[in-house]
């Protein structure tokens, strides 16, 4: 087997070679270039030290030293360069007390969190697997490196990477390794929000973000993200749904395209359900105000796990509206518009949709139907160029102020007067006529 490396890893590689050193690329890029595919990283491992590393290139930058880690600038393009090492024992479920160079590579790969992880390769040796990561490639299985135990106990980070390559490569996870994580998902609860947050997006633009699921099942997401299993099991007798909120979600889940905010927004819309949940005399459920419950708990999730505040508004927001359902009407659609925003308005209809085709199958193609002339009004408001915002409106607040208008509150009403006008009546957003209305 021959993997392609880039001249510069290949490079880099042939350096420390020449000056009596062991140098491999390693991890996730052999993983992926044994799979056909196209690696983010080449990742360097060798048996320099980080001093020796520095001293062989001109051009290096102090990544993680401490962890053996010099970047090495070729052209523009950087190679993380990491010296064999030997983890000392991890006090706190993420970092290791201290950190050993070793000249073994050996020693460095059984380190690693799981086989498929702990191949490294050169043109020279060819694939050093000492782990049967190959194996486990062609079997599609995620398995830790030695005891699941020890390394989950090491970084429980890895509890929630083993979800997260499992859904990416369309893996199992081995027996033994599932039945530790689920055992230690617990320990999650050390790691840091950012860091669960990483994983958390991962997997859920994969391939596979049903794998979710997966973290339910083993107790994952009960540690850190404990709103979804407080409503995945409640069950919704009504004819528009057949499954629990969990299953729903799993399905709308996989009914959208791999966009992180999307992705997000149908994880989160259906979580209020649990706290909304009545049920009428004719055993009918209904949830009223759980797109309101679900974005409240949608923000707090969000900035619990340090999401910027561009996703925590949009995500929140969508996860409001998806349940706000509008008539197939050109004003309904602009009111619509109005609320959204133009940026907003088509993940609007990409939410809603999803939540459809992951609904039961009543009235599910008179609800597609519908979705899409509102789609077909949407386009045709955006090339009538109709008035659909304040700032749209024909008249402004220096407008007004110039009419006798005093600036604050009772200005801002009447500009939203004119706007509310327009939505109804588009060809109304003239100066003129607004004025008119106004009666200036």
């Amino acid at each position: 087997m021959r993997l392609k490396i880039p001249a510069g890893a290949g490079l880099i590689i042939q350096k420390l070679k020449e000056h009596g050193f062991e140098a491999y690329v390693v991890g996730g890029c052999v993983r992926d270039g044994i799979l056909g595919r196209e690696p983010d990283d080449w990742d360097i491992t060798t048996s320099a030290s980080p001093c020796e590393v520095k001293q062989i290139f001109n051009r290096t930058v102090d990544t993680g030293l401490q962890h053996g880690t010099v970047t090495v600038l070729i052209g523009s393009r950087g190679f993380e360069v990491t010296t064999y090492r030997i983890d000392g024992e991890y006090e706190d479920g993420r970092h290791p007390k201290e950190v050993v160079f070793t000249r073994s590579l050996r020693e460095d790969l059984r380190r690693r969190d799981f086989t498929i992880n702990a191949m490294a390769y050169n043109d020279e040796g060819g694939l050093v697997d000492l782990f049967g990561g190959m194996g486990d490639l062609q079997r599609h299985i995620v398995r830790c490196v030695g005891d699941p135990a020890e390394r989950f106990g090491e970084d429980a980070l890895r509890i929630m990477r083993a979800v997260r390559f499992a859904a990416q490569l369309d893996f199992t996870i081995d027996g033994s390794t599932r039945e530790a994580l689920t055992r230690l998902a617990p320990t999650l609860k050390r790691i840091s929000a950012e860091r669960v947050q990483a994983e958390l997006v991962k997997l859920l633009i994969s391939g596979h973000p049903e794998y979710i699921g997966i973290a339910w099942e083993t107790g994952i997401t009960g540690a850190v993200l404990p709103e979804f299993d407080a409503a995945a099991g409640v069950y919704q007798h009504t004819p528009h749904h057949m499954d629990t909120v969990g299953v729903h979600t799993l399905k709308a889940l996989c009914a959208v395209r791999a966009d992180k905010v999307l992705r997000l927004a149908m994880l989160l819309h259906d979580l209020g359900k649990a706290e909304t949940k009545k049920t009428g005399d004719d055993g009918i459920d209904h949830f009223p105000g759980h797109g309101e419950e679900s974005a409240s708990l949608a923000g707090e999730i969000l900035r619990r796990l340090k999401f910027d505040n561009d996703t925590v508004t949009k995500v929140v927001n969508l996860v409001r509206w998806h349940d706000i359902r509008y008539e197939a009407e050109s004003a309904a659609v602009r009111r619509m518009l109005s609320v959204t925003g133009r940026e907003m308005f088509p993940l609007y209809m990409e939410v809603q949709r999803a939540d459809v085709l992951a609904q039961s199958e009543y009235k599910r193609e008179e609800k597609l139907e519908k979705l899409a002339d509102i789609q077909r009004l949407y386009e045709e408001t955006l090339a009538a160029g109709y008035c659909t915002s304040l700032r749209e409106l024909a008249v402004t607040g220096r407008d007004l102020t110039a009419r006798g208008v005093p600036a604050g509150p009772g200005l801002g009403a009447m500009l939203k007067d004119c706007l509310a006008l327009v939505l109804e009546e588009p060809e109304k957003n003239t100066k003129e006529a607004l004025l008119g209305y106004l009666g200036l």
